[in-house]
């Protein structure tokens, strides 16, 4: 198989935050894949979700919040890789196969949906979000149609892995410091979690072998024993 290209993931990236979800999924419940939630209606929520957050209303003023819109493009793709690996029945390999074939660039790539064509390098960032909705109320996933978002928000695929990651670390951190009970402290030392998260990452390299636990072992060497 030849290198990935820069508009790919690696195979260890994908093997990575496969290997994340899959635990996080068996974490909210052992029984994930006999359950069969409904990954793709949390798709369509948090896609729209992201249209707010770019702006949509015609009769008032409103400006792009990038920052949010990546946060909900993460998220979005915390429920597109859950919906994969339900589809494997929890097969990481064969989900991480799956992810390689389809993660191209999508920038020149014709999606077919309701008999119409569209070509996602005419479509504008809120037509391929709403695209995406309506996709993900289908029961499609297109790969190519999330990475033409993810391009358009300004992120790379290692900008994705990034964030997925630090986000899915902090999400096991609160709960194995009783975020479900509520005794989780979200403030530290004057700081909020997601503050700690920023600074901890700064010091961090995520392509380095183990980021996931590096990651996980500095929050904890900083939150309050």
């Amino acid at each position: 198989m030849s290198e990935p290209s820069p508009q790919m993931p690696s195979p260890q990236q994908l093997t990575t935050m496969l290997s994340l979800q899959a635990a996080m999924n068996h974490k909210v419940d052992p029984d994930w894949i006999k359950a069969a939630y409904p990954y793709l209606r949390a798709v369509v929520v948090e896609a729209a979700e992201a249209i707010e957050h770019h702006g949509w209303k015609w009769w008032k003023k409103q400006s792009l919040d990038m920052a949010q819109l990546q946060m909900e493009v993460i998220d979005i793709w915390h429920f597109i890789l859950s919906e994969i690996l339900l589809r494997q029945q929890g097969d990481e390999a064969a989900a991480s196969d799956h992810l390689l074939h389809n993660c191209r660039d999508g920038g020149n790539e014709v999606i077919i949906f309701d008999g119409r064509s569209y070509s996602l390098a005419d479509l504008t960032l809120l037509d391929k979000l709403e695209l995406l909705t309506a996709l993900a109320a289908a029961r499609r996933i297109e790969i190519v149609v999330f990475a033409a978002i993810m391009r358009d928000c300004g992120m790379s695929w290692d900008d994705l892995f990034a964030q997925y990651v630090s986000k899915n670390v902090l999400n096991f951190f609160r709960q194995d410091h009783g975020y479900k009970d509520g005794s989780y402290q979200k403030i530290w030392h004057g700081k909020e979690d997601n503050e700690h998260l920023v600074e901890v990452m700064a010091t961090l390299s995520a392509t380095a072998d183990g980021y996931p636990t590096q990651l996980y072992q500095a929050l904890k060497q900083r939150y309050p024993a």
